[in-house]
């Protein structure tokens, strides 16, 4: 399982992912789920994903061919807007699931994958989209500013009462860490160390990119006081006195 979340704020976005993934109790690994694909001044895309490894590193693997290959063909350093390069991830996870889907599925091995993609074209605002496994996609509104993926439930609270389109990216990026700690607490299958990627709108380039280990100081602080935080919090709630 993982732990993938993405916010598109009016300050800018911030992504993050969690690194652990696992087939079974003793079969565990890492892999970076944070992709990014920058071209200062003129387009920063950051993309997240979830589900079947397999099926999300071969999708990732045709995007980057194809910017490679020197056709005319849309990709992802000529597509026209966000929009465009939501749809052209869209259509690598499904070329992969034609493909591989029908051998998966013989061996009842699950193809599911999603992905977060996020970013900003030059000559358009930063924006937001969530792929789905079919390949279709919604984009983030001023409503529902941000998106998660593979195990959120344990992480959305916080979220849900912090974060608004308003929220400054170091607040949010507090709030991302604080989702992150509250999951790693409650789900074993999700795990440090956490990819982390910060963008300010229209700064063209990425403002961090960092990777936040078990020994990270700031991580740890967060670690403790929010927990300390809760139990203090909890323990000046006035008691029931129902009869």
């Amino acid at each position: 399982m993982t732990y993938c979340v993405a916010m598109s704020l009016e300050a800018g976005m911030i992504f993050a992912a969690d690194s652990r993934t696992n087939a079974g109790v003793d079969q565990i690994g890492r892999f970076s789920k944070l992709r990014v694909f920058v071209r200062e001044g003129d387009r920063v895309v950051v993309t997240l994903s979830s589900g079947n490894l397999s099926m999300t590193q071969s999708a990732l693997n045709i995007l980057e061919q194809r910017t490679r290959s020197g056709d005319s063909q849309m990709q992802m350093w000529n597509a026209p807007s966000m929009f465009d390069i939501a749809r052209l991830v869209g259509d690598a996870l499904r070329e992969v699931k034609m493909r591989d889907g029908p051998y998966l599925l013989q061996n009842n091995i699950d193809s599911h994958a999603t992905f977060i993609v996020g970013g900003q074209v030059r000559g358009e605002p930063p924006r937001l989209f969530e792929v789905y496994s079919e390949g279709n996609f919604i984009e983030a509104t001023a409503d529902t500013c941000y998106f998660q993926i593979g195990e959120s439930k344990y992480g959305k609270p916080v979220i849900d009462r912090v974060v608004t389109r308003a929220t400054s990216l170091q607040e949010a990026t507090k709030c991302t860490i604080v989702s992150f700690d509250s999951t790693m607490r409650s789900n074993i299958s999700v795990g440090l160390p956490i990819d982390l990627a910060v963008y300010e709108t229209d700064g063209l380039r990425l403002k961090l990119q960092k990777r936040i280990e078990e020994s990270d100081p700031y991580f740890q602080m967060i670690h403790t006081q929010w927990g300390e935080g809760l139990r203090r919090v909890f323990a000046e709630l006035p008691n029931p006195e129902w009869s």
